[in-house]
């Protein structure tokens, strides 16, 4: 029998290249050099998470200033409906949680799309002849940037590119550049109500186009786009044979001299992914409740994209089971008025803010039509002593105790954006300090030309 043994010639830790002979019956035989491994610690943040940047928080967190602490502080800076209590949800929506929750019955795994019964509760809810829908149509997610993420995900590969608003909601760059996506920016046009600049649009397609971003109701404009523009962007992406990712998680969110359109509903041969969710119009954002409606009329996304979003669903399975239970009655028996008296408070202040605003020498803001949003553009050519948006709302919380975000944030420099869904009385306050402030700071032609040549 043949007896096998391997000598080794390393030196004290072996090294990182070892001597290996190998000797049977007596013959030695050299296998020559091979490499070793000395283990070692060396753990390194993936290349993904490197990549993943919010401007926001990159913005917000060097913005290191203190605010007036003569004067309660007032932000008018987070999209989140719930944060001053004046906005709760309706009632029948939180029994319908707490009796799910009793029941005992939504304790387990769901599908990672979502409970059938769930699917089929939002397809009845957003079906319509003008865009059908069916249970197989939709995919439940952890919330609308969920939604967002899994759409973006299954449309685009790793050097596309993307096209999206500016000014525009922050995450969509976010989640492309963490994905190896580019980002391209298509301008909207604050002197047509933020309207898309189409021609602009359309000269930013090429080979590489993987789909077209719309936001309407807008974050952060607060704007809805009219049937007719819907229309023509639709014409482009026509075209351009580019689909649309829809973020309507804004949707029915309009003031009353405004009507909705869902982009699905105008559309006869562009696919879309349409993202929503129970977040802004049932005022429950924490609850983390979205959903993808795929729309594909003429089967361009077929079984590819649908198989794509059921294999990215199964990599977290799916949202809260105990929401998906009580999803069917959220939908169908939250009582109109519930809406009508959200929408009542955010159209008070909305032109409350607009009519204050307007009236402050240096500012112009623009008039929303939706969502809980609200942007303001700033003269800097009266405001000389501040770069940029960043250090005019740096100073208006070091001065004035209010917060703003500068529109930098969205791509969108010199502007800022309000949240009107805080109490009436502090939209009034803080309007009333952020003329103050103006007042403190503006310079007419001549002031502001003398400033200049004392630099």
């Amino acid at each position: 029998m043949d007896s096998y043994l391997i000598q080794v010639n390393g030196h004290g830790d072996h090294g990182p290249m070892l001597d290996v002979h190998l000797k049977t019956n007596g013959n030695s035989i050299s296998l020559g050099k091979v490499k070793g491994r000395k283990p070692r610690w060396a753990v390194r943040a993936s290349e993904m998470s490197k990549k993943t940047f919010n401007p926001v928080r990159a913005i917000v967190d060097s913005m290191k200033v203190e605010p007036n602490p003569k004067k309660a502080m007032i932000s008018l800076s987070l999209g989140d409906p719930t944060v001053f209590g004046n906005l709760p949800t309706n009632d029948e929506v939180t029994r319908a949680v707490k009796e799910v929750l009793d029941s005992g019955r939504y304790n387990g795994y769901a599908p990672s799309v979502g409970y059938q019964s769930c699917r089929e509760a939002v397809a009845a809810y957003y079906n319509c002849p003008e865009a059908p829908l069916e249970a197989q149509d939709v995919i439940l997610t952890s919330g609308c940037s969920q939604a967002i993420e899994l759409a973006l995900a299954v449309l685009a590969n790793p050097g596309q590119n993307i096209l999206v608003p500016r000014p525009g909601f922050s995450l969509y760059k976010t989640l492309a550049l963490s994905m190896g996506i580019e980002v391209k920016l298509y301008n909207l046009l604050p002197e047509k109500a933020w309207e898309i600049d189409l021609k602009h649009l359309e000269s930013l397609v090429d080979e590489k186009t993987a789909c077209l971003i719309v936001n309407n109701p807008s974050n952060p404009c607060g704007s809805v786009f009219s049937k007719s523009h819907l229309q023509k962007i639709l014409a482009v992406a026509s075209r351009q044979c580019v689909p649309i990712l829809a973020d309507e998680i804004y949707g029915d969110m309009v003031f009353a001299d405004c009507k909705y359109e869902p982009i699905a509903t105008l559309s006869t041969n562009v696919p879309i992914l349409s993202c929503g969710g129970l977040a802004k119009r049932w005022l429950v954002p924490g609850w983390r409740m979205g959903w993808i409606l795929i729309h594909d009329r003429r089967d361009i996304f077929g079984n590819e994209i649908r198989d794509g979003l059921l294999r990215l669903s199964q990599r977290i399975l799916g949202p809260c089971t105990i929401v998906q239970g009580a999803l069917e009655r959220i939908l169908h028996r939250t009582p109109p008025e519930f809406y009508h008296n959200t929408l009542s408070m955010l159209k008070s202040n909305a032109d409350l803010c607009y009519a204050a605003l307007s009236a402050i020498p240096g500012l112009q803001p623009v008039q929303p039509a939706g969502a809980m949003y609200l942007m303001v553009e700033i003269e800097m050519e009266h405001f000389p002593e501040f770069e940029n948006d960043v250090e005019f709302t740096e100073r208006l919380i070091s001065e004035q105790s209010v917060f703003c975000l500068p529109a930098t944030c969205f791509e969108y420099p010199n502007f800022f954006r309000v949240v009107i869904t805080v109490p009436e009385e502090m939209i009034l306050e803080a309007c009333s300090r952020i003329q103050e402030f103006c007042e403190m700071h503006y310079q007419g032609a001549e002031g502001a030309q003398d400033l200049e040549c004392d630099k």
